[in-house]
């Protein structure tokens, strides 16, 4: 795919850019920023029993050797917890996976979406006491799209001529666009726009985030303390904040019920009754995550779409749910995007139907076959659910042979490569999700498809400012994923985020984006 072909990049240009002139609603969107910055002075003003002070012990999976504190390069979710707590986006997504401005005063778009206004919010300083400026927001977005060290978001700012914007004033800078482009509030809250200083090292790294950086060991254990400046109010409320990678899910809970540890993540339906029964907490939610199985569709036997679709017909959704997750979350249907306003609910609900599946295999020529999927602990369940599909795939005819692997080999140098394998996504709206996973040259492109009809659709959607063509549009892409020609995701539940924590541990929220931990809001928690 050539440059030109991802210049209106990444999401649907939904909510914000309902009239004509192409906004993002500015004042939508400081009002949702404000209104979440008053929701936590109300609850500090209302809590005189918050103590402040301590040290919260976070004991984490998913991280590997090759962890980082790149805030613009993160894979695994151990990389997450450490980049919210040591940065700030411009935009940030609220607990409901809305955007609000977050280092951000004001975002506005020309009249003709050809020109990005960006105001960043006066008197935040950096951990080293630099504030906060327009000169760093544009090295930011130079750091991103470096033509030698691009970062995974630079694919999402192909339309913007980062090469020419400016600096307006102290706090203000301006960026003129390739194309109209109007999504870019939804962009820059995805997950890779984290602000950065002038002259950033990422040996020893400044940001704004509400802890500043002590030591770190990659694969071990990273220590980070209170930012007294930090520019939210009030907040944090600890003085110290430990996080350290965990093997498996039973050192987690082991932890947790020895008092080593204060916080866990991503826990089974397994570990909630042993977590209560030691006097702790389990806090459930349903995030638009998920944890797909992934087929590469340039490989045998995926390469056939009908052992796509008979894979996916072997799966009975509601009882990997219900043995996995205790019934908690909610079942896929091998799409994308379930908080966005473009989702296809209206899709007929795929069910277990091993007759069929049979038959796709019968004519594929695979009545016999067999297939290794590899399994990691990366995410909520993700090693159990795999026993589950083994069991399932028996029933027609299929040996799964499992391969489980540690999350560092898991995501080493074969990560994006295996044939069939698992991942965890965090939650993106519709259009974000397919530029960062579905479209050819996209970063995450596990299952490695190139389907021409998918992406001149998704460039015709795009392009459209009425987010009525833009929502039937990703329909009908919505329905070459369901039908497995442009998608090798077996999506079979969106999964529930369980988390636990130790009992004298407050403040703990729950976040839809799929994050675990509200969003990895440490500043928050405190201690009694």
């Amino acid at each position: 795919m050539t440059e030109r072909e991802f210049e209106l990049s990444r999401r649907d240009l939904l909510r914000y850019a309902a009239q004509g002139a192409a906004l993002v609603g500015t004042g939508s969107l400081a009002d949702l920023s404000r209104r979440r910055t008053a929701r936590s002075s109300a609850t500090t003003a209302a809590s005189p029993r918050v103590k402040r002070g301590g040290t919260l012990q976070a004991g984490l999976s998913g991280g590997s050797s090759s962890d980082t504190l790149d805030p613009q390069n993160w894979v695994n979710l151990v990389d997450g917890a450490r980049v919210y707590s040591l940065f700030n986006p411009l935009v940030d997504f609220d607990l409901d996976a809305h955007p609000v401005l977050s280092l951000a005063d004001e975002l506005e778009a020309s009249s003709d979406a050809m020109k990005w206004t960006i105001r960043v919010k006066p008197d935040i300083e950096f951990h080293n006491g630099k504030t906060l400026s327009a000169d760093d927001v544009l090295f930011t977005f130079q750091r991103i799209v470096s033509p030698k060290t691009p970062a995974l978001g630079a694919i999402s700012l192909k339309a913007l001529d980062i090469a020419h914007a400016k600096k307006i004033d102290k706090y203000t800078i301006q960026i003129p666009c390739l194309t109209p482009f109007s999504p870019l509030a939804d962009i820059l809250a995805s997950y890779d726009f984290f602000v950065v200083p002038v002259g950033f090292d990422l040996k020893h790294p400044i940001g704004t985030g509400p802890f500043k950086y002590e030591s770190f060991t990659a694969g071990q254990q990273s220590t980070f303390v209170k930012n007294k400046n930090y520019w939210e109010s009030g907040l944090p409320y600890i003085d110290r904040l430990v996080i350290s990678d965990l093997p498996d899910e039973v050192s987690q809970v082991n932890g947790l019920g020895g008092g080593t540890l204060d916080v866990i993540d991503l826990l089974s339906a397994d570990s909630i009754a042993p977590v209560r029964s030691g006097g702790n907490n389990v806090i459930i939610t349903k995030g638009g995550g998920y944890t797909p199985f992934t087929m590469r569709v340039d490989q045998p036997p995926f390469n056939d779409v009908r052992v796509r679709q008979a894979f996916r017909l072997i799966c009975d959704r509601n009882a990997m749910l219900r043995t996995v997750f205790s019934g908690n979350g909610k079942v896929g249907n091998d799409v994308f995007g379930l908080w966005d306003a473009a989702y296809d609910s209206a899709l007929p609900q795929r069910e277990q139907d091993i007759e069929q599946a049979k038959s796709l295999l019968t004519k594929a020529g695979h009545t016999h076959l067999s297939v290794t999927l590899v399994t990691s602990a990366i995410g909520s369940g993700t090693v159990q659910v795999a026993q589950v599909l083994k069991q399932q795939a028996a029933q027609a005819g299929v040996t799964v042979n499992l391969k489980e692997v540690t999350s560092s080999e898991f995501f080493g140098p074969n990560y994006l490569s295996w044939t069939f394998a698992q991942d965890y996504w965090n939650y993106y709206p519709y259009f974000s999700n397919v530029l960062q996973g579905t479209l050819a040259g996209a970063p995450f492109n596990e299952c490695h498809t190139n389907n021409a009809a998918y992406t001149s659709l998704y460039k015709k959607a795009v392009a459209t400012l009425d987010e009525h063509k833009r929502a039937e549009i990703a329909h009908e892409m919505q329905q070459m994923e369901y039908s497995g020609t442009a998608s090798g995701y077996i999506i079979p539940y969106f999964n529930p985020v369980i988390d636990g924590y130790a009992s004298r541990v407050h403040g703990v929220t729950s976040s839809k984006t799929g994050l675990p931990l509200g969003a990895y809001g440490f500043k928050s928690m405190w201690l009694s």
